[in-house]
């Protein structure tokens, strides 16, 4: 008898090594606010990890492993403003510019008084073209840091692209103020002032990028392009020359060059200058137009419509291109398709092909 009690005695304390004791409710929600807090760690060291791993893709040009790394540290911290914000920047220098804006969006959404959000998104709305969203982001970084030049900058880029020059000269003059040696702004400033055909004012801004910014082919290739405005040949040379040393691949200082030259009906040497554009950059059309007005002077109309062909064959919409054809076609007794090339002009809005229509063909 005793033999079984003991027996079920030890059976009895083996069992009562497997059994729960039973949680009160406070006890229980203390429990479970342990478990989510510990949940909550995991997931925020795993976002972080991610977020880190991100960074380091980004850092090695990864962008496509880095956006979705920090996509992992999103799902696992939904208010990981870091990770929006690099994420959005990784988009954009994927050229995925709707997604930068739709991650930009969300980081905004979160907090918006973050002035790079709003600069990034800005730069996308720019390469969408959405000027104007553009323009709205460039202005919120600037209430909220207006001491940012490159935001005002930003903002006065887009201002020239809409063609609203007086504005766009604020906004660069307020970057100016803010950097005093800034040469892009004055360059930028000098375009709109050449714009507005005020060519002094144009020329002083240039000259002032071009002391500021002494390596950078396309400030002097600006100066010339505004001293040639001004019958300023020589200096205009000198400065197109300029632009060539600095970079000898600057085909648009040739083709400037050129321009001038045939302004001074110096046809053999714009030639050589045009060649070189095309020998450079054999996808830029103005050089051939060019190039084929040397050959219309010289005679050769079968060279120059080839060139015109070639022009027009880079851009269909190159209204100056048809009329120059025209122009060559005529001389070469094609009267039927001159007039059609002139009337193709004219439609494109070129004023040289108007003319020629309304004084060689008939209605």
């Amino acid at each position: 008898m005793k033999k079984i009690l003991m027996s079920l005695f030890v059976f009895g304390a083996s069992f009562s090594m497997f059994s729960q004791a039973e949680l009160t409710p406070e006890e229980q929600a203390f429990q479970d606010s342990i478990n989510l807090v510990n949940a909550s760690n995991a997931a925020t060291a795993e976002a972080q990890e991610a977020y880190n791993l991100g960074i380091k893709l980004f850092g090695e040009n990864k962008m496509k492993e880095a956006v979705a790394s920090f996509d992992k540290a999103i799902a696992g911290d939904p208010k990981f403003e870091a990770a929006y914000y690099n994420k959005g920047v990784a988009q954009y220098k994927m050229k995925d510019y709707k997604g930068a804006v739709n991650s930009l969006n969300a980081l905004i959404k979160m907090n918006d008084e973050n002035p790079k959000a709003y600069f990034q998104r800005g730069l996308a709305h720019q390469k969408l073209g959405d000027l104007d969203k553009a323009i709205s982001d460039y202005d919120q970084v600037t209430f909220f840091d207006p001491k940012d030049a490159k935001a005002f900058y930003n903002g006065g880029t887009v201002l020239f692209l809409k063609k609203e020059y007086e504005d766009a000269i604020k906004k660069f003059s307020r970057c100016i103020e803010l950097k005093p040696k800034y040469f892009e702004a004055y360059n930028d400033r000098g375009s709109c002032y050449r714009m507005m055909q005020k060519f002094d004012m144009a020329l002083a801004d240039y000259n002032k990028a071009g002391e500021y910014g002494p390596k950078h082919a396309f400030v002097f290739n600006n100066i010339g392009s505004v001293k040639k405005l001004l019958k300023d040949y020589e200096g205009a040379k000198n400065a197109f020359t300029k632009a060539m040393s600095l970079d000898p691949k600057f085909y648009l200082a040739y083709n400037n060059r050129g321009a001038m030259l045939i302004e001074q009906k110096k046809y053999a040497e714009a030639q050589k200058d045009f060649d070189k554009a095309i020998e450079i950059n054999s996808e830029y059309a103005p050089a051939y137009n060019n190039r084929g007005i040397v050959k219309h002077h010289n005679k050769d109309y079968k060279g120059a419509i080839a060139d015109f062909d070639k022009a027009i064959s880079l851009n269909k919409n190159f209204g100056d291109a048809y009329a120059n054809r025209g122009a060559s076609k005529e001389m070469n007794r094609q009267m039927e398709s001159a007039c059609a090339d002139w009337g193709k002009a004219a439609e494109l809005g070129s004023s040289l092909g108007k003319e020629y229509q309304s004084n060689n063909c008939e209605f």
